[in-house]
């Protein structure tokens, strides 16, 4: 690839720069579609003559349409974007990025998206896309995969299509949790996730959190036991890692949790554990389901987790060594990287 690259760029040094452009305008377009103009120009910052110049381009090859409620990709476009994908990231300095969080965060697969979660829906779905191509990749028959609850993982189940070389694979929720939102609980997005998938999917039905008495007796169900040995067993976790207290508010935690987190100092929340800075367990939630260091056993521990806010939240979470997958974003990547200000 290298090679190529490098003969390309002295027979045609503008080459590379108008194939990045181009497939930055048609990702775009795919991503807001339909949209103006104006607004295309706007978002990816580029002077609106120069737009108007490489729409006219990709109108004229039918990568594109414009009708008056703006500008959608036709299939052609969408074919080209699919097979420009991994390409353009060959191409780009995420390679550099992606290796310099692996280092840092000692992991074995780092994917990083452009753009930064926290201020664009589109970066979110990116991340999405990234962890379905990157379970298509690993995944084979009559597996299980566990997946936790949160907006990270429902943009997942958004993105999700029918896996090749996979089938009867089937998905469980990895805790309880029907104290949240249903759209963010997993056993919501388990289903979702199957269903696009053409896979199965199991259900657990139990409140998060719970009390010691009652999570003693729930375990001892047979219907719960049998869908926790599913779990326990799983070679591959999907999960998103959240603010300590953004998550905790979330959950209507009482005012004497909330102190606990204070005082402990606690950074993020992940499987209902709450950690400092150095990753040490501040407060863990009991709840149903997979357990911190049940990790250890998975194949592929994958988190989902983006946006700059995110990354003290993050950096703290990897501090357990948990999980050997990171899918993020380019401004949680950039904020990772400035080390002392985390």
């Amino acid at each position: 690839m290298k090679d190529l690259l490098d003969i390309q760029e002295k027979l045609y040094p503008d080459l590379l720069d108008i194939m990045q452009k181009r497939y930055k305008i048609l990702h775009y377009i795919q991503m807001m579609q339909p949209i103006g103009r104006r607004s295309l120009a706007d978002n990816i910052k580029l002077k609106e003559r120069v737009v108007r110049s490489e729409i006219e381009f990709l109108s004229k090859h039918g990568f594109i349409m414009v009708t008056s409620k703006g500008m959608q990709v036709t299939d052609e476009g969408d074919t080209i974007i699919e097979k420009l994908s991994s390409f353009m990231s060959e191409i780009s300095e995420f390679r550099v990025l992606e290796s310099q969080i692996k280092d840092k965060l000692q992991l074995e697969h780092v994917i990083i998206v452009s753009g930064n979660s926290d201020t664009q829906l589109s970066v979110k779905q990116d991340m999405g896309k990234a962890c379905v191509q990157f379970l298509s990749s690993i995944l084979t028959s009559n597996q299980t995969i566990a997946v936790t609850g949160g907006t990270s993982m429902a943009e997942v189940a958004n993105q999700m299509k029918p896996l090749e070389h996979a089938a009867n694979c089937t998905f469980v929720p990895a805790r309880g949790g029907l104290g949240e939102q249903v759209e963010n609980q997993a056993n919501t997005i388990c289903a979702q996730m199957a269903k696009k998938a053409n896979g199965n999917y199991r259900m657990l039905y139990v409140p998060d959190p719970l009390s010691e008495e009652t999570y003693h007796s729930i375990i001892e169900e047979p219907a719960i036991k049998d869908i926790l040995e599913m779990i326990h067993d799983t070679k591959i976790v999907l999960h998103s890692i959240g603010d300590a207290f953004t998550m905790a508010k979330r959950r209507k935690a009482s005012e004497q949790v909330l102190n606990k987190l204070r005082s402990g100092n606690a950074v993020s929340e992940a499987f209902g554990y709450y950690l400092d800075e150095q990753g040490k367990v501040v407060y863990k939630v009991r709840t149903v389901g997979m357990q911190l260091e049940e990790l250890e056993k998975a194949q592929y521990v994958i988190a989902v987790a983006g946006g700059s806010s995110k990354a003290k939240a993050i950096q703290s979470y990897f501090k357990q060594g948990k999980s050997n997958v990171l899918i993020t974003d380019e401004a949680a990547a950039q904020e990772l990287l400035k080390g002392s200000s985390l």
